[in-house]
């Protein structure tokens, strides 16, 4: 009897439970969907392309299409800077961000207008790093360039480490079908409420 009475209390708390949990993941979810449709462009000090997997000396299709963003961006003079993060997969490998300088070099970027890190294996430390780079120079304006559905994420990152930062989603990511889009959604789902929940306990 008392068993059933015990039940009988904690199922309506967990439906209670499971339905705040559905409310806040349906709210994040608008968050990271509706954030990914923004494009906040505007004159700043440099543009910061978070890295992404690169393929020997070649940028993956992802990253590619950051990279042609930034690069139209820096076109029409947005900002004088290009900054490119990212580290090594492997000691035997380019740096993501050494593919990337390259790339954009062969696509009429001045190397004088390009600063790399080439330490980051993270987004929060593309951020980290390149404050480093940044600061000799004096930058202290960003646009942050990545896939449209990272930039909700990214974006908070860059709030927490005080960076005047400004959103830009790449318009033509490799992530444009729903069958390619719902896993990468899914992941920054999973990521962006870890990093809403420490940032909520610290």
């Amino acid at each position: 009897m008392k068993k059933r009475l015990v039940s009988k209390k904690i199922k309506p708390l967990l439906l209670c439970v499971l339905a705040v949990v559905a409310t806040v993941l349906c709210w994040f979810s608008y968050e990271i969907w509706s954030f990914s449709i923004k494009d906040e462009a505007r004159p700043a000090d440099a543009i910061l392309v978070l890295g992404t997997a690169v393929w020997g000396d070649q940028p993956s299709p992802v990253l590619r299409e950051r990279l042609n963003h930034a690069i139209k961006l820096y076109e029409q003079g947005y900002a004088k800077y290009i900054i490119f993060t990212g580290g090594r997969g492997s000691s035997n490998e380019l740096a993501e961000s050494e593919v990337s300088r390259s790339y954009a070099i062969e696509k009429g970027v001045q190397p004088e207008h390009i600063l790399i890190e080439e330490q980051s294996l993270i987004t929060e430390e593309n951020f980290e790093y390149s404050l480093v780079v940044a600061k000799p120079y004096e930058l202290r304006t960003f646009i942050i360039v990545s896939d449209p559905l990272h930039m909700k994420r990214a974006l908070m990152m860059a709030s927490e480490l005080e960076m005047t930062a400004y959103s830009s989603p790449t318009t033509t990511s490799a992530y444009s079908s729903m069958r390619t889009k719902l896993p990468f959604f899914f992941r920054e789902l999973f990521y962006y409420t870890g990093y809403r929940i420490i940032y909520a306990l610290s």
